[in-house]
């Protein structure tokens, strides 16, 4: 079994934002994405109501140089306007065909 380490990208971000993201991630060189719904609370506080709409989670696993053209694209367009947060992690990988 031989295993591959790639990026593990994870953005939270308003939901509004989910289709701009996954857009972006895709034409960045990501091969695919997970999408989901969460909730939580941190230096914006917590969303009170359903009008102000959910947080997403997006999640992809690529290679560094696609990882740091999300990072900087991220913090680049959409940090300065939005509740934003974008972690990254090394991950070991089967099947890295599927990823790049």
């Amino acid at each position: 079994m031989q295993k591959s380490e790639m990026k593990l990208v994870v953005i939270i971000a308003e939901d509004e934002l989910e289709p701009r993201l996954t857009k972006e991630i895709l034409n960045l060189g990501a091969r695919g994405y997970s999408a989901s719904r969460v909730r939580g609370e941190g230096w914006h506080g917590a969303r009170k109501s359903e009008w102000e709409g959910e947080n997403v989670r997006i999640e992809t696993i690529v290679s560094d140089p696609v990882a740091d053209a999300i990072l900087a694209r991220v913090a680049e367009r959409y940090m300065p306007h939005f509740a934003v947060v974008v972690y990254v992690q090394s991950v070991n990988i089967l099947r890295v065909e599927k990823f790049t």
